[in-house]
């Protein structure tokens, strides 16, 4: 039987965001101590991993998984500074700009193609995209982060970033925003034409008053949630911060609900499978690292998931219609313009959290 620890992902948590991190932390935590033996446990996005694989692998293996999931980013970094590293898990999900702060912590068990033999399949340009990802990652989906809105409720074409940060005055208390300060003040850079990873003053000063200024359109710093029930299926939200596959999964729901791509660029985001250097199951891990990347399960994953693989021989065998899909797989045009989230150094770090914190309040 599989086990997850599922947070709840409803509005009034967003009251509640202040503590969110210690809850989710507390209780992740509690559920990966009260697990024991042949077992995985795994610190995940929700709704992110097929549970047909899932269940494939504990047939094949007769080893269990156990997710628990994070919302933001942030929240997983919170979770892996409370729990010194990870403590309590086996494989983490992580964006790559984090990798370089965790192995700097001793966090991380470094990953080798010996391990993982099926890393062969993983595309160069994902292994080496970040600092220390070739040797303590293993790359897992990538895609962009964009707005998804009601094409049937906003008559204006969405095309800029600046169409969710200086909306128009219809769009008031219809707006939601990742609560994340990379995320919000890094398009908010982009959509000035500046860098997502800047830390010069003028330009953050600049994002900050383009953010103070949108903030009476937005209904909530939070994320949308994916159900059939989610506010941009049912209207209460007409636009949102979003990433790309969530979008087009939203759009299963509701045909109404596009997805775009701006124009000034988007983030480019590839996660990461990595494992803490507290698990006592690294073999067991890499067992399922190795799994994961065969190419028939990666392209099942990539489908279930509407994101990009990082598996090449998985994406030989993928439909050609995902494919050609430019929401999955960019245009050569957007992916020029994205960027890819640096690790901030400290004062640029703590100039975003101000200007976040100043936000969100």
């Amino acid at each position: 039987m599989l086990c997850t620890v599922l947070l709840d992902h409803c509005r009034w948590l967003g009251r509640l965001l202040a503590v969110l991190p210690l809850i989710l932390c507390g209780s992740a935590v509690a559920s990966a101590q009260q697990q024991s033996g042949n077992q995985l446990k795994l610190l995940i996005w929700s709704e992110y991993f097929d549970p047909a694989v899932l269940a494939d692998f504990q047939k094949k293996y007769g080893i269990q998984i156990a997710e628990s999931y994070y919302e933001t980013d942030e929240i997983r970094n919170e979770i892996m500074f409370s729990t010194n590293g990870g403590t309590g898990f086996d494989l983490v999900l992580s964006n790559g700009s984090s990798l370089s702060s965790y192995v700097k912590h001793n966090w991380l068990n470094p990953i080798t193609d010996k391990d993982v033999p099926n890393l062969r399949h993983v595309n160069p340009r994902w292994r080496n995209a970040f600092p220390e990802s070739e040797r303590y990652g293993v790359p897992f989906l990538w895609g962009t982060l964009g707005i998804a809105y009601r094409q049937d409720k906003i008559n204006k074409p969405v095309t800029s970033w600046l169409d969710l940060y200086r909306p128009e005055e219809s769009l008031r208390g219809k707006i939601v925003m990742i609560k994340d300060s990379r995320d919000l003040i890094g398009m908010a850079l982009k959509a000035l034409g500046f860098s997502a990873n800047s830390t010069e003053t003028a330009e953050l000063d600049a994002a900050k008053r383009l953010l103070l200024a949108q903030k009476p359109h937005v209904q909530i710093y939070s994320y949308v949630t994916l159900a059939q029930n989610s506010s941009l299926v049912t209207g209460e939200t007409l636009m949102a911060m979003i990433y790309n596959g969530d979008a087009l999964a939203l759009h299963q729901h509701n045909p109404d609900i596009a997805f775009v791509q701006p124009r000034e660029g988007c983030n480019l985001w590839c996660d990461f499978f990595v494992i803490p250097a507290s698990s006592k199951k690294k073999e067991l891990a890499c067992k399922f690292l190795h799994f994961i990347h065969e190419p028939e399960i990666m392209a099942r994953l990539a489908q279930f998931a509407y994101f990009a693989t990082t598996n090449l021989a998985a994406e030989k065998i993928l439909p050609e219609e995902f494919k050609a899909d430019h929401n999955i797989y960019p245009t050569k045009e957007i992916l020029e313009k994205s960027e890819t989230y640096a690790d901030l150094p400290p004062r640029g770090a703590k100039k975003y959290n101000d200007i976040f914190n100043l936000v969100i309040q």
